[in-house]
């Protein structure tokens, strides 16, 4: 292997290496423009007239006359560490009984709390058939005018 080879693959390896090692970031979520919000009129709009200027939202309330929200979240990914929520924002539309804008309101990552769910599980095992005898037990039943369509 000549001297001038090595370098070359050394060379392409280091940058390789290099460029391996880099921050990568993933943007999920929508969040409207500051130019879009102030065009939204407290009273005056509703959840329809919302959704035709700022766009579907990322969520919505449980109840019918629920808030909408749209949500944008930045996460940061560096080698093998787990991935880490650089920045959260939320713009939370809601509306009051007569299905107008009653208030807009916009939260960030620093505004927001932990919430622990509770976790409920089942102290019996299930009953009844495992996957694997479900799917080994059909194997036979099938014949090949089921299969055809005939």
């Amino acid at each position: 292997m000549s001297k001038f080879a090595f370098k070359y693959q050394t060379i392409i390896f280091s940058t390789f290496l290099l460029a391996s090692c880099s921050t990568i970031y993933k943007d999920h979520g929508y969040l409207p423009l500051d130019t879009d919000l102030k065009s939204v009129v407290v009273g005056k709009d509703t959840r329809n007239s919302v959704t035709e200027l700022l766009g579907s939202p990322s969520g919505s309330g449980v109840l019918e006359d629920g808030a909408i929200f749209y949500i944008s979240t930045k996460i940061k990914n560096f080698l093998f560490y787990e991935p880490k929520v650089v920045s959260r924002d939320m713009i939370v539309v809601s509306f009051d009984e007569k299905n107008l804008v009653e208030n807009i309101e916009k939260f960030t990552l620093e505004d927001g709390r932990v919430v622990v769910l509770s976790r409920r599980v089942t102290s019996a095992p299930v009953k009844g058939p495992r996957i694997l005898s479900q799917i080994f037990g059909n194997l036979g039943n099938a014949d090949a005018g089921t299969l055809l369509g005939q």
